[in-house]
């Protein structure tokens, strides 16, 4: 059960009311293991960082705040899925990998190994030389040569 409210004012800032009656403008939902469990452990913040709200997993918010929460994310978040890599430039960093990604192709600057991170398992967080993070999911799933290519920088 939710005790709190969400609305968007007019100037598109996320305004949220809790259970007392107090409105909080700007808040911010940030994800606590948004790779693992996008949906669960949502925190929403106001500015500085406080803490006025938690969602325990965003499957169970009724449609109408799930959708201004999840709109928020998608505004705020970027991490391109890597679902196939088709060339390096080199083995040796720093070097331009050409990828595919669910946003489409791109390129990217990896300057070195320590900038491919593990996440559990599976998964691989890669950062490029300008900050933004590629994820590869499932490094087992992705296609043959893609893995070989990876197994080479692993």
């Amino acid at each position: 059960m939710t005790t709190f409210t969400l609305r968007r004012d007019a100037f598109g800032k996320l305004v949220l009311t809790n259970g007392d009656g107090e409105e909080f403008v700007g808040v911010a939902p940030v994800r606590s293991f948004p790779v693992q469990a996008p949906t669960k452990g949502i925190s929403l913040v106001r500015d500085g960082g406080k803490e006025v709200a938690w969602i325990d997993d965003l499957e169970n918010l009724p449609a109408d705040l799930r959708t201004l929460v999840t709109d928020e994310l998608d505004g705020r978040e970027f991490m391109p899925e890597i679902q196939s890599i088709k060339a390096v430039s080199s083995f040796a960093t720093p070097c331009t990998w050409t990828v595919r990604t669910d946003r489409g192709d791109t390129e990217f600057v990896l300057k070195g190994e320590e900038d491919i991170r593990r996440l559990g398992a599976y998964s691989l967080l890669i950062a490029d030389s300008h900050g933004i993070h590629f994820l590869i999911r499932d490094m087992f799933a992705i296609d043959k040569g893609s893995r070989k290519i990876l197994d080479r920088f692993l």
